[in-house]
């Protein structure tokens, strides 16, 4: 079933209103009275509906074991890094699983885990369908005006109560900020808006805990910061490009491009890869190879598929295809590769990461941070006309004409001779 973009936000909307739903039922359950669970003042869990949206467009091809399997791994995945980056912004832990048997930093635990790939499987197989069917009653102008109206609630909610609980983290100057905040609008209303979003996270989450802010070093993009992974992005998508053509080059016994862009050797799944399992398993450099090795592979493979599926839905186009390898699902990952993406995650972190890490860390830091930005816009100018040129030629595909100077642009600087070198293993589909 093929979904319109309203009815994709409606399922976003319905997965985040369930969700809430479930989590307030079972904090009742715990707590013996009701208690608002979602982040936002609304009845909405906003994991939930990322989690569902994403098995949507992403997962919902594969079969009934594989999807419970994706969906486990991907509702997982989301709660961990939404743990993180609240622990990161806000210094504070919101839930914890270390009481539960088989958790990983008490921010995810295998139960839970079992959790997501259950309901991940009983919606997008059964659950999809009945939202979408439901919506549909509705008259095409309702439709808008429901979605709009849902859309500019969640996005004010989300705003007023990001803001307003960003003063949380302790300071002593909180007040300060709500203050600028509300000034011209109604001070009172704005304290009292911030004590009720206080006193519900507090009884929402009464497991929420403030944790230490780390010492900053003077060093340039010292530990996991922002500049670190761009860098990391950067070179991830140069060695990565590097990687695999010289494996194409002993595998198959011929040179050929393996670079996502139109401009130099860079893979950009390989640079994301690389950036994000380093943000996201960076506290765990030390733990064993095993462990490194195991979330590596399961990561690595979930990655790899969403990507095939992006690429396909976005430009009509099929990058790699692994159904002659054994133990393949849909063509788009196989078990051996999976394996490749664990070793890599071990070697990286345990081997490459603290020599290469080092040596952006000894870059003064002016001249990092400028040579960092340069790299941003390059590799944004780089990514735009790379989608651009794939996008045309889709079009080209599919006969339609240049009506725009940008098309015509892409017509006479990338013709698909181009961009057949470029991408030589690229199928349309």
């Amino acid at each position: 079933m093929i979904y319109t973009g309203y009815e994709i936000l409606w399922l976003f909307f319905a997965g985040s209103f369930g969700g809430w739903c479930l989590e307030t039922v079972r904090a009742a359950f715990k707590r013996k009275r009701f208690v608002n669970r979602g982040l936002v003042n609304g009845p909405f869990c906003v994991i939930y509906g990322i989690v569902l949206v994403a098995l949507t467009l992403f997962y919902r091809e594969l079969p009934l074991f594989w999807l419970f399997c994706g969906a486990a791994i991907l509702g997982t995945v989301v709660e961990w890094i939404a743990g993180h980056l609240i622990e990161q912004m806000w210094h504070e832990r919101w839930w914890d699983y270390s009481d539960v048997k088989w958790n990983l930093d008490g921010y995810i635990c295998l139960p839970m885990s079992m959790l997501w790939g259950a309901l991940g499987l009983i919606t997008v197989r059964w659950g999809n369908g009945l939202m979408v069917r439901l919506f549909r009653l509705f008259p095409d102008r309702i439709q808008g005006i429901v979605i709009w109206a849902l859309v500019i609630g969640i996005a004010v909610d989300i705003a007023a109560t990001v803001i307003i609980i960003s003063g949380k983290s302790g300071s002593l100057r909180r007040w300060e900020r709500i203050d600028r905040w509300f000034t011209g609008v109604s001070l009172r209303i704005g304290r009292r808006i911030y004590r009720l979003v206080e006193g519900r996270i507090d009884h929402a989450y009464p497991r929420i805990r403030t944790v230490r802010e780390k010492e900053r070093s003077e060093a340039f993009a010292a530990g996991c910061c922002f500049y670190k992974i761009m860098w990391l992005f950067v070179i991830g998508s140069f060695l990565g490009d590097i990687t695999e053509t010289i494996f194409c080059r002993l595998k198959a016994g011929v040179w050929m491009s393996r670079s996502s862009l139109v401009w130099g050797p860079f893979s950009i799944v390989w640079g994301i890869g690389i950036a994000a399992v380093t943000a996201m398993l960076y506290r765990y450099r030390d733990r064993s190879d095993r462990f490194l090795f195991l979330m590596g592979t399961a990561l690595g493979g979930a990655y790899e598929y969403l990507c095939s599926v992006l690429s396909e839905l976005v430009f009509g186009t099929v990058f790699w295809d692994y159904s002659n390898i054994p133990f393949n699902l849909g063509g788009r990952i196989n078990l051996l590769y999976c394996f490749f993406w664990g070793i890599a995650v071990v070697v990286w972190l345990k081997g490459c990461y603290p020599f290469v890490s080092s040596k952006i860390e000894k870059l003064p830091r002016r001249a990092g941070t400028v040579l960092t930005w340069c790299l941003i816009f390059f590799m944004s100018a780089n990514m735009a006309v790379s989608a651009m040129a794939l996008v045309r030629s889709d079009q080209r595909s599919r006969e339609v004409p240049a009506a725009y100077e940008w098309q015509e642009v892409m017509d006479e600087r990338f013709p698909d001779s181009r961009l057949e070198k470029i991408y030589p293993n690229a199928i349309k589909v």
